[in-house]
């Protein structure tokens, strides 16, 4: 198996990779775990990452990065250590979620999809999060905020730009 040349993270992660699919290749069935466990260890899927699974299990890299890509848990960009998800589900769209999206963004400098460039956070959105009576809500890691203005999104982002400084 090639190394990542460096493009992996750390050493200690490669290892921890290499590992997981030593263990797991002959499991039939195994991508979708060991890209899990992937995720887990570097915290998104990069192409490096996806090039050693496959040269580990001897499959291509468009038979993983089809899996990586299909299934939206696994994400291709790194998550900021605040992970901002904003709800789009009907309930929360009719009530002005699209408004808190853009202004999450605005706030943040940054598009649905990205990553800050300090790593603190990063913004995405989904269909529901089972929350509906307090639309429209936006997600921070597990933290729910609800019943969202626009003009509340600062406040809420602030709070957490200081727990970062803390």
């Amino acid at each position: 198996m090639k190394e990542c040349e460096g493009a992996c993270g750390t050493p200690e992660q490669l290892e921890q990779l290499k590992a997981v699919i030593e263990e797991s290749r002959t499991t039939p069935g195994c991508l979708m775990h060991i890209l899990q466990e992937a995720q887990g260890i570097y915290g998104y899927l990069p192409l490096p990452v996806q090039k050693t699974i496959a040269e580990g299990l001897g499959i291509s890299l468009s038979e993983v990065y089809g899996v990586v890509t299909f299934y939206s848990q696994f994400s291709l960009r790194p998550k900021g250590k605040y992970r901002v998800s904003v709800c789009l589900g009907t309930a929360c769209y009719v009530k002005g979620s699209d408004k808190i999206l853009e202004e999450v963004e605005k706030e943040l400098g940054i598009k649905c999809g990205e990553c800050t460039p300090d790593g603190l956070f990063s913004i995405d959105s989904c269909r529901c999060v089972g929350a509906c009576g307090l639309a429209p809500v936006l997600m921070i890691n597990e933290d729910v905020h609800g019943k969202l203005t626009p003009e509340m999104v600062k406040g809420i982002l602030d709070k957490y730009k200081e727990e970062a400084q803390a």
